[in-house]
């Protein structure tokens, strides 16, 4: 079993840097992403704007042979979607996007929801229970607490709330790497699972369906799909374990931690 991996202070900083660029992209972001953009245009926007304004690396660019800097999942897409130049997006849909960017060697991981155009009750109330969801689990963060109280956190919250936990993908270790130990599960029992240590470095990202938990891959190998068709939210961040309990490390500037 690979070891948690324990970062520096310096590798924190280094990180924490990373992680600030990276909300930046979100914020140029947002006057972007509108009804009529294709999601190959998000791509090749944020490709330029992290290595040549940010001068930093698209850390997914490459990864497991992955050819673009982003996934872009739209409505019943839960992980992993493709850009193309023919999808454009359409008002009433939602859209994952989720980026990774490397600097000076430590790489943020982050993904955000965006509402594109005129979006109905149901797919608006699923993208903000998502995103109360992972609050919980990164509520629940702090030296000592387990790896099983996050994934509770989430999970009691999201079936309390009439939708389904996505189980076969998780949040993951991250550092110099883009996925290292440990796996950080949306579901799971309290006590259970690794226990919290000061610098750990580690994503949490829940994946909720509107219906139930079941996912199918498409024939490209990469695009995860709701089997009924149903909507599917996610809202991701990386989280360092402090002293006193988290820092997150790609906090934009929009967002507060909530009470």
């Amino acid at each position: 079993m690979p070891s948690i991996l324990i970062k520096s202070a310096d590798e924190l900083a280094r990180q924490r840097h990373a992680g600030e660029l990276l909300a930046s992209v979100f914020t140029m972001l947002d006057d972007f992403i509108k009804p009529g953009v294709t999601t190959m245009e998000i791509n090749d926007r944020v490709e330029a704007f992290i290595v040549n304004q940010l001068q930093a690396r698209p850390a997914s660019k490459g990864q497991y042979d992955f050819p673009y800097v982003l996934n872009t999942s739209v409505n019943d897409v839960v992980c992993h979607g493709i850009p193309k130049s023919s999808e454009h997006l359409k008002s009433g849909s939602i859209v994952n996007v989720d980026i990774t960017l490397e600097k000076a060697g430590m790489i943020a991981d982050s993904s955000k929801m965006y509402l594109i155009g005129d979006v109905s009750p149901l797919a608006r109330r699923l993208v903000n229970k998502t995103y109360e969801a992972m609050w919980r689990g990164i509520k629940a963060v702090k030296p000592g607490a387990t790896l099983g109280d996050i994934g509770h956190a989430i999970q009691s919250y999201v079936e309390s709330n009439g939708y389904s936990v996505v189980r076969e993908y998780c949040g993951h270790g991250i550092g110099k790497e883009m996925h290292e130990e440990p796996q950080v599960l949306h579901y799971g029992k309290p006590g259970e699972g690794a226990v919290l240590k000061e610098g750990m470095v580690f994503t949490i990202e829940p994946m909720i369906n509107q219906g139930d938990s079941r996912i199918k891959t498409k024939k490209d190998g990469w695009t995860v799909v709701t089997r009924d068709k149903k909507l599917s939210a996610q809202w991701e961040h990386t989280i360092a374990v402090t002293a006193e309990g988290f820092e997150v490390l790609t906090l934009r500037p929009e967002e507060t931690v909530p009470e």
